[in-house]
């Protein structure tokens, strides 16, 4: 018969229960379901047996389920999740945000060992066709490749079945028409011009500075008067804003101050005087009207740009902008080519992100030093200002030829 435990009070000791009197600690041990050996130390027997009772239910909740592969993608993506305490928190809840919008309640079910590459690539197909753009689809690939690979390094999988998934969508996707990546020079001086009627005005401050710096909209809408050196005529880029649910359970967006997407990022534009201009114009208006921003953000405060309450804008809120612009715009543009007999000059749909690249190629039109044109976008990656620029070195080749033939120098 074995004999019973016991601790100094004459309390019987369960199995894996221990009471080190030097220590004055009592101790639980206990294999995990990756066979490891863990331990658990409480000062009470009580407090000792609540927190067994928790490692009892996580067991029967999951990490077993997770060791023999029957867990679903979801477990396994907060398994992840949960161990990247590295990541900044707006990144943590942009990673969560973008995973629960689009996977955890169709896809994320699944059990993790019965998915294979082709059921990796019909989920990405099937977002496609629902009208995601390719770079959503790359931000959803880039929360469940890590995820699966984590699965593998646990020896849970022995394949990451997303692997070589966003390479054959890309390939899939090539001989379709590619969206327009920056306006033409044409559309986007239509599309500032369009900005001086009345309904609209209040807009053009921003949208100048936002197509004369290429700054990624969160570090525009993070502007702070102090940023701004206007003897020196520069402006400088230290922080983002982020505007992203900041719970789970709650899909309220908040506004965070982080630094910039990369080390890169932390950089000094010099002012336009197209910008400079808009800038002072905003000063101006903002010290006659009194209508100045008077959000406060972890601590930062003084934002150049606001609405007409005094908040600040939302990246979602300046998209819907830009289309209500767009759209009037081309209603009155199609009349008014119409009267005139010529062919209107139709400005397409675009995003805030599309300013910022369209800043970019004009700067690659006007300019040959690509390590110039990567400082002041602030790319971590010379490929990703490469890419831009051959793109549009490629557009410029055209149009010389198209210049010498229309000019008959050949």
């Amino acid at each position: 018969m074995a004999k019973v435990r016991k601790d100094t009070k004459g309390r019987v000791l369960h199995k894996g229960e221990s009471y080190n009197k030097a220590k004055h600690l009592y101790c639980y041990a206990y294999t995990d379901a990756l066979g490891v050996r863990k331990f658990v130390y409480a000062q009470e027997l009580g407090e000792l047996r609540e927190r067994e009772k928790q490692i009892t239910k996580d067991t029967l909740d999951g990490i077993d389920v997770y060791a023999l592969a029957k867990s679903d993608i979801n477990y396994v993506f907060d398994r992840y999740i949960s161990t990247k305490t590295e990541l900044r928190s707006t990144t943590m809840t942009n990673y969560v945000y973008i995973y629960n919008r689009y996977v955890r309640k169709g896809f994320g079910r699944k059990k993790i060992a019965d998915i294979r590459y082709s059921d990796v690539l019909l989920f990405y197909n099937a977002l496609y066709d629902k009208g995601l753009k390719v770079n959503t689809i790359d931000s959803i690939h880039g929360v469940l490749h890590p995820t699966f690979q984590m699965a593998v390094r646990d020896n849970i999988l022995r394949n990451n079945p997303t692997d070589g998934v966003m390479a054959e969508l890309k390939k899939k996707l090539k001989g379709r028409p590619e969206q327009r990546h920056a306006l033409t020079l044409e559309e986007e001086r239509a599309f500032l011009a369009y900005l001086d009627r009345p309904e609209y005005s209040r807009w053009k401050p921003l949208f100048t500075v936002m197509f004369g710096t290429g700054g990624r909209v969160g570090e525009i809408i993070g502007l702070r008067w102090k940023d701004l050196d206007f003897e020196g005529n520069t402006i400088s880029i230290n922080h983002n804003l982020t505007y992203y649910p900041r719970s789970e359970k709650d899909f309220k967006c908040e506004f965070a101050v982080s630094l910039p997407k990369t080390e890169s990022g932390i950089r000094t534009i010099p002012m336009l005087d197209k910008v400079r201009d808009a800038l002072m114009e905003e000063r101006e208006y903002q010290e006659d009207t009194h209508n100045h921003c008077i959000m406060e953000v972890d601590g930062m405060s003084g934002f150049v740009f606001c609405n007409r309450f005094g908040n600040l804008h939302n990246p979602a809120g300046i998209n819907r902008a830009i289309k209500r612009i767009v759209d009037n715009h081309n209603a009155c543009e199609e009349v008014k080519a119409r009267r005139e007999g010529r062919k209107p000059l139709m400005i397409p749909r675009f995003s805030c992100h599309i300013t910022r690249h369209t800043f970019c190629s004009r700067l690659c039109e006007n300019e040959t030093n690509v390590k110039v044109i990567q400082q002041v976008m602030g790319h971590k990656d010379i490929q990703t200002t490469l890419d831009i620029y051959a793109e549009v070195s490629e557009a410029k080749r055209q149009e010389v030829f198209k210049e010498l033939n229309s000019n008959n120098m050949f």
